[in-house]
C-alpha cells in the first residue's frame, strides 16, 4: 500500500503547489471579506457566528455537546462562541422539551432574521463573484468545494475521506452541497 509520501511524489508537485497556494489565497480573501456579502457593512457576520446560527436553523434546538460534535469542535469553543450570540439575542437558552433540567440552544426570531439578512447578502456576493459562470460551473465548483471540505474534516477527525466519484462527498448535488456547506464540513476555530 503506497504511503502518503509516495502519493505526493507521484502527483505533479507544481500542481500541488498551485493548489495549496490557491487554497491559502482563498482562506485569506475569505477572512478579509468574511464573505460578508454585498451592501452595508452590517450584513457581514463572523464565520463562527454564521456557522453556529446556520446549524441551529437547519437542525433545530440542541445542546452544546451536540452542537460541538456536529461542527467538529470542542464544547468549550462552542460555549465561548455562543456567549455573544446569547448576549445579543440571536440565540436563546431554553429547557430541553423532554428533559426540563437540560438546556438547549435555540435560534431566536431575531437570530433567524439576522441570518436571513446575511444569507441574502452572501447569495448576492456569490452571484457577483461567479458572474459569467455557467450553472454547471457553479454546480461543479460547489460539489468540489464540498468534497474538499469533507476530506479536510475527515482528515482532522482521523477518518479516511472518500475520494472516488462514488463517495458520498463526491456525489453531492449543488442543492445538497448548499445544505452540506451550511452544516459544518470543514473545521472551524
Amino acid at each position: 500500500m503506497p504511503t502518503s509520501q509516495d502519493m505526493t511524489t507521484a502527483l505533479d508537485p507544481g500542481l500541488l503547489d498551485a493548489l495549496q497556494h490557491q487554497v491559502a489565497v482563498f482562506a485569506r480573501r475569505a477572512e478579509q471579506t468574511r464573505l460578508g456579502g454585498t451592501g452595508q457593512l452590517r450584513n457581514s457576520m463572523d464565520r463562527a457566528a454564521y456557522l453556529l446560527l446556520n446549524r441551529l436553523d437547519q437542525e433545530g434546538p440542541m445542546g452544546v455537546k451536540a452542537l460541538a460534535a456536529g461542527m467538529g469542535i470542542d464544547s468549550s469553543t462552542v460555549t465561548r462562541q455562543v456567549a455573544p450570540l446569547v448576549d445579543t439575542g440571536l440565540v436563546k437558552r431554553t429547557s430541553h422539551p423532554e428533559d426540563g433540567r437540560a438546556v438547549v440552544l435555540q435560534l431566536s426570531q431575531r437570530g433567524l432574521a439576522r441570518l436571513e439578512e446575511v444569507r441574502s447578502s452572501r447569495r448576492q456576493l456569490m452571484v457577483e463573484v461567479t458572474e459569467g459562470w455557467t450553472p454547471d460551473e457553479r454546480e461543479s465548483f460547489c460539489t468540489l468545494l464540498t468534497r474538499f471540505n469533507t476530506a479536510l474534516s475527515a482528515r482532522q477527525s482521523g477518518q479516511t475521506a472518500g475520494t472516488g466519484s462514488g463517495s458520498a462527498a463526491g456525489s453531492v448535488s449543488g442543492a445538497d452541497a448548499g445544505k452540506a456547506a451550511g452544516s459544518e464540513s470543514a473545521p472551524t476555530s
